[in-house]
């Protein structure tokens, strides 16, 4: 009977330390272990070491591992087969780093269930001992730029140890430099094990290209995504001559691409798409939502326009309301190149509006306009800055500035990686712009924004915000401030994301929040129809009134 039990208590007790483990559980845990030693053990991050190559070779070991035991083994091996690691002096705290760390998280050394205490032990010195000088992989300036991935000549799918590449470069590259990790929907682990299957037994070639769309996707970023030619074969190239504007899930045309080609198909400004090819455009949001980046919805509603229109068909059927009667007809599609896009290109940069109200157009106005620009309108009651387009002038915010502001005036801060610690990052000192000047201009500074609002242009509102008297009239922006960063994730697939984090001088968020207008103002189906522009008419009220 002693001896019974005896058997039951060992059998138990190695039950308990080599518990089954899943080829998903495996492969991602590998994943974490060896972005975090590509980036912080010295004897990789020095870049003597082929650190794919090494991947390659661990990956039968891994899938070998039938237990958390053995795959703990097969870990602590790797790690002791790199080298001996040399303990540094333990160096007192910088008091001049001002640390942001939300994103910051190495608690999945202690993993109970995956680690043996040796193993956690190990990782942990390794964080303690890193590289603390220049780094192999990456550099900053002043975002991060990955520099000296092994470039494959060709990326073959069917290759699974370069699908697995390709997923293990992404998911570390962002885990420790993507600034906003923290505000996404879902934790970039559980992330991780979601598309692990995907990247390791994808069921076909454009199975796999539309998991590398979704994981960019899933960063909730408005800069964020993933460029291959896959998705002109799956979403197709060619272009409807309208524009539209996404409204109670219907697609409203606003605007026309060309309008020669535009008046072949009869497109009229305020037509309301309902469906298309037979498809409600509610149901066609719905159906590619994972495709479509954006911070917030209005931002992905901006930018899902060529997951409902596009394909690779000469034209589609639409249902369309027009004068209350609903109508269904063909309309053409083109190539991008055969679509010849008119674009307003006459319209003033700047004019006085009705009863003493200036407008300044940001997208377009150039700063050695502006002395003459301001000198105009230095007596009106209201200056209208409309920021719903991208500004193309570099800094034109700070330029506008040096007139609106009675001196210098903090308006955003910045955080930076830490090159020496990944995954962490320090907060930058205050951006500052404006000048003494008595002169400032003292009547009312109104900015327009809307979903088109983004990056630069919404930098530019924080700065113009910051003016006295100031007030925001339009609806929710992008959600996406900062400079981007881009490269290939492995060849044939481009990626970009928010490089860096841009928040308010007191710390307060703009990333998927946006820019929080003072007054919120949207355009209606009805307005469209009508030739209103709703928003500038609503700033022009407030100009006048206060109201």
């Amino acid at each position: 009977m002693k001896k019974t039990l005896l058997i039951t208590f060992l059998l138990l007790f190695q039950y308990s330390f080599s518990k089954p483990i899943t080829e998903t559980q495996k492969l991602a845990t590998t994943c974490k272990v060896w972005g975090f030693l590509k980036y912080y053990h010295p004897n990789v991050t020095d870049g003597s070491k082929n650190w794919d190559e090494q991947l390659f070779q661990i990956l039968p070991k891994i899938e070998e591992a039938q237990t958390s035991e053995a795959f703990s083994s097969v870990l602590e091996n790797w790690i002791v087969s790199l080298g001996e690691i040399k303990k540094q002096e333990t160096l007192k705290p910088d008091v001049k780093k001002e640390y942001f760390d939300k994103n910051f998280d190495l608690s999945w050394f202690n993993n109970k269930e995956l680690f043996s205490k040796s193993l956690s032990k190990k990782l942990k010195f390794i964080e303690e001992n890193r590289n603390k000088n220049q780094q192999f992989y990456y550099t900053s300036n002043p975002y991060i730029e990955v520099i000296n991935e092994i470039k494959y000549k060709e990326f073959k799918w069917t290759d699974k140890n370069l699908r697995l590449l390709a997923l293990f470069r992404y998911w570390n590259q962002m885990e420790y430099f993507f600034p906003y990790k923290y505000k996404m929907d879902q934790s970039w682990d559980s992330v991780l094990i979601e598309m692990m299957p995907r990247f390791s037994n994808p069921e076909s070639e454009m199975d796999f290209a539309l998991a590398m769309r979704e994981i960019s996707i899933k960063l909730n970023d408005t800069h964020a995504s993933t460029q291959m030619r896959q998705m002109y074969d799956y979403f197709g190239d060619k272009f409807i001559t309208a524009d539209v504007a996404f409204i109670d899930n219907k697609a409203v045309v606003v605007a026309l691409k060309n309008d020669s080609l535009a008046k072949i198909d009869d497109f009229r400004i305020g037509d309301v798409v309902t469906k298309v090819d037979g498809k409600a455009v509610g149901d066609l949001i719905k159906e590619n939502l994972k495709y479509a980046e954006g911070s917030n919805m209005p931002a992905i509603l901006k930018n899902i326009y060529w997951a409902v229109f596009n394909g690779k068909t000469e034209s589609i059927e639409i249902e369309f309301i027009r004068d209350n009667t609903t109508s269904v007809k063909k309309v053409k599609r083109y190539t991008y190149s055969k679509l010849r896009i008119t674009n307003a290109k006459n319209a003033e940069k700047w004019k006085l509006l009705d009863d003493s109200i200036g407008y300044v157009d940001v997208e377009r106005i150039k700063a050695d306009e502006l002395p003459s620009v301001m000198k105009q309108f230095e007596n009106t009651r209201a200056i209208v800055f409309d920021a719903r387009k991208y500004p193309q002038e570099p800094n034109i915010e700070e330029d506008i500035a040096q007139y609106l502001y009675p001196g210098e005036k903090a308006f955003a801060k910045f955080i930076d990686a830490d090159l020496t610690y990944p995954g962490r990052y320090v907060w930058r000192e205050d951006q500052k712009t404006g000048r003494t000047n008595a002169d400032y201009y003292k009547g009312k500074v109104i900015i327009l924004q809307n979903e088109k609002t983004q990056s630069h242009g919404e930098h530019l509102v924080m700065c113009l915000q910051a003016a006295p008297n100031a007030t925001i009239i339009g609806s929710q922006t992008s959600g996406a401030d900062g400079g981007t960063c881009r490269f290939e994730i492995i060849k044939g697939y481009s990626t970009i994301f928010t490089g860096f984090g841009i928040f308010y001088p007191n710390g307060k968020e703009t990333q998927r929040i946006g820019i929080v207008p003072d007054i919120e103002v949207k355009p209606t189906i009805l307005g469209i129809q009508q030739g209103k522009d709703e928003v500038l008419e609503r700033a022009i009220l407030f100009a006048k009134n206060g109201k």
